[in-house]
């Protein structure tokens, strides 16, 4: 199995940019989908991003389409969250999680659809 662990989070201004890392160990990040969830305090857990396993295929949250960008570095076994235009209301502990890919193509964005979760790095954005 996999396990991951992100970093990347702390305090940003809003209108700052982040960027979260999330870096497996124990298998090759290639064989995995991937995703990046966040929860807000007092809100239930909520899709951000995701990623095919092929890398050749993204998906967006609302909240995320426009300002955020997901990427994956397989050589290095690491996929990204790019974080720009940040607002308070992006305040959340942000997770990375992998889906044993049947569908290489596939872009899975429902939270039972993943198999591995990471710990989840806070970013808080000040206003």
């Amino acid at each position: 199995q996999v396990q991951l662990v992100e970093s990347g989070g702390g305090l940003v201004q809003a209108g700052g940019s982040a960027r979260l890392s999330c870096a497996a160990s124990g298998r090759t990040v290639s064989s995995y989908a991937m995703g990046w969830f966040r929860q807000a305090p007092g809100k239930e857990r909520e899709f951000v991003a995701g990623i095919s396993q092929n890398g050749e295929n993204s998906y967006y949250g609302d909240s995320a389409k426009g300002r955020f960008t997901v990427s994956r570095d397989n050589a290095k076994n690491t996929v990204y969250l790019q974080m720009n235009s940040l607002k308070p209301e992006d305040t959340a502990i942000y997770y990375c999680a992998a889906n044993r890919a049947f569908l290489n193509y596939r872009v899975y964005v429902r939270q039972p659809d993943y198999d591995y979760w990471g710990q989840g790095t806070q970013v808080t954005v000040s206003s």
